[in-house]
């Protein structure tokens, strides 16, 4: 069997390359429409400019046919159809492939050289909590989220400032955010000689105001360095105090001392032309920073010849709340949403941990530049909808409640234990022939006719969830790390918003799967033991036993394996 990930990047590659030169134009299928008879096309019209009279060559198409290489998807099949060129996959092998080495799915692909240094700022945790506004708390955890991103793609990363306030520390772990904290400032001894040099008097010979140690020109600092655009034209002339300059201290500090835990190479970097600083600040809070990142430039050499600016747009709700108050409001509404399913109190540690995914899942869902419009109603936190962060918990659940009762039933000797993935015959998995299901019975054989699994269907749900939720995960990863920062100018880009659309979209198939296929059932010789293990009430269908379920539910999934035989791993 052929070893290493396959990519869906490196399979559109590869079909893009055996077309000759041009432009790409293949794309990977997505509907589970298209996907009932093909995975990719390239698309007639696309075609037409590339070929005369949009014919594909016959060389080529028995090219892309037998297709090979690293990471790419073994190929069934090839032809021309009325929508253009499509190309269906060798599923069972991509099933085998994928499945024996599911966990290398969960990463991102390692980079081919060590991760940049970052240092992530976000001046809103200088603030008290009681002042933070829902802005900042967008910019606090689209921080947090990039930080983890960054991280898992290789990045060597300092989060700035350490946060001082012992309430906002709280707050911070409410939330699951981890930020480094501090007791005091930063030394500003560092700092304070230069500006008895380079800062202007005041004007007029005037005297300066209490707490100014001088001006600085910033407009000076812009046609110095030739990095006008992006800034504020209003931008001109900053009033240095010690505040400001304990901000620079903490900044300057990050840069020039790199923890010994960050990706090999990149901590003994003596000097900043590797490091690049990114300010994620709320729509309020830029102007005041453009002003600190050219002072930063001004009083110290050494400062980072990159930074960027990721902009939070604004964040519009129908009342006027701070960040603790948005908080107390969610977890609230979360434990009246589970006391109406569960009709029981559930632990608080659950409380705060469904809290936290609610308000991050809103926060990252929509794209961090556009506004965001909060809606407060209680009916805002609710599993019937399929677009919140409250739906893909729900189906989190399900998947949680399933492997844990499969866990305990296996204990009890109500199923046999799953086979090694290398023992499966994959071979049984026919694109025009259903997947083998219910190769999966309880020991003692089904309870009644009802309860059997129903008859074959395309294998169409588990294709759908291995091509659109496994196959491109570690690539997503790899693009929610991604900053467009290359661009000329002040400001980045980022698509905190991918991840939670992608969630979105596989909670969405798997529900549908979940609710079109049975998986587990409830034996005759463990009927009692069974039904208490499974929580299985009757002949009826039961949702799993999650935060946001009904008293008493249970879980009733799927299993589609197909096993070598059935005396092999005990299938019936």
């Amino acid at each position: 069997m052929a070893t290493g990930r396959l990519g869906v990047g490196e399979t559109l590659g590869a079909l893009n390359t055996a077309l000759g030169p041009g432009e790409p134009v293949w794309f990977k299928e997505t509907r589970a429409r298209h996907l009932r008879a093909r995975d990719f096309l390239a698309p007639r019209p696309a075609l037409q400019a590339r070929f005369e009279d949009g014919q594909v060559p016959e060389h080529v198409v028995r090219a892309v046919a037998g297709l090979q290489g690293p990471g790419v998807a073994p190929v069934l099949r090839c032809e021309p159809t009325p929508a253009g060129l499509a190309l269906q996959l060798q599923r069972p092998a991509v099933f085998e492939r994928v499945l024996g080495a599911v966990t290398a799915y969960a990463a991102p692909a390692a980079p081919a050289a060590p991760g940049p240094r970052v240092v992530l700022h976000c001046p809103a945790l200088r603030g008290a909590l009681g002042a933070l506004r829902l802005s900042q708390l967008r910019a606090v955890l689209v921080a947090d989220h990039l930080a983890r991103a960054l991280r898992a793609h290789g990045a060597s990363v300092r989060l700035v400032p350490a946060v001082r306030d012992p309430h906002m520390r709280t707050f911070l772990q409410q939330l699951r955010v981890d930020w480094p904290a501090a007791s005091e400032k930063a030394a500003t001894g560092a700092l304070r000689n230069l500006p008895l040099a380079e800062l202007s008097p005041a004007p007029d010979g005037g005297g300066l105001p209490p707490g100014v140690l001088g001006t600085v020109c910033l407009k000076e600092v812009m046609r110095e360095r030739g990095c006008a655009a992006g800034y504020d034209p209003n931008v001109d002339k900053c009033l240095v105090t010690e505040d400001l300059l304990s901000v620079l201290a903490e900044l300057q500090a990050a840069v020039r001392h790199w923890p010994g835990d960050g990706p090999r190479g990149l901590a003994a970097a003596p000097d900043a032309d590797g490091c690049m600083a990114l300010h994620v600040v709320s729509c309020e809070e830029e102007f005041q920073q453009q002003k600190l990142d050219l002072l930063w430039w001004k009083l110290d050499e050494q400062a980072p010849r990159t930074q960027k600016h990721l902009v939070c747009g604004p964040v519009k709700a129908a009342s006027a709340l701070t960040a603790p108050e948005y908080y107390d409001l969610r977890h609230a509404q979360v434990c009246k949403a589970a006391a109406l399913k569960r009709g029981r109190e559930l632990s608080q540690e659950v409380f705060s941990v469904l809290s936290a995914a609610t308000i991050k899942f809103e926060m990252l869902s929509t794209a961090p530049q556009s506004q965001l419009l909060l809606a407060l109603a209680d009916g805002s936190i609710s599993t019937k909808g399929t677009k919140s962060g409250t739906f893909v918990m729900y189906n989190c659940a399900r998947l949680a409640t399933l492997f844990e009762g499969y866990k305990h039933s296996t204990e009890q000797g109500l199923y046999p234990a799953f086979p090694p993935v290398s023992s499966l015959d994959f071979s049984l998995l026919q694109d025009e022939v259903s997947v083998v299901l219910g190769s999966w019975a309880p020991v003692g054989g089904w309870d009644l006719p009802s309860q059997r699994p129903s008859p074959p269907l395309p294998p169409q749900g588990e294709w759908l969830l291995l091509f659109n939720g496994v196959l491109p995960f570690p690539e997503l990863l790899s693009q929610t790390a991604a900053l467009a920062c290359a661009a000329p100018g002040l400001h980045a880009t980022a698509r905190t918003e991918m991840m939670c659309k992608f969630l979105v979209q596989l909670s969405m198939d798997f529900s549908s799967y979940y609710n079109r296929v049975h998986i587990l059932g409830v034996s005759t010789q463990h009927r009692g033991r069974g039904g208490e293990l499974l929580g299985v009430q009757g002949q009826q269908r039961r949702r799993p036993a999650g935060p946001f379920s009904p008293p008493g539910a249970s879980t009733t999934p799927v299993w589609s394996n197909v096993c070598p035989s059935p005396a092999s791993a005990g299938c019936a």
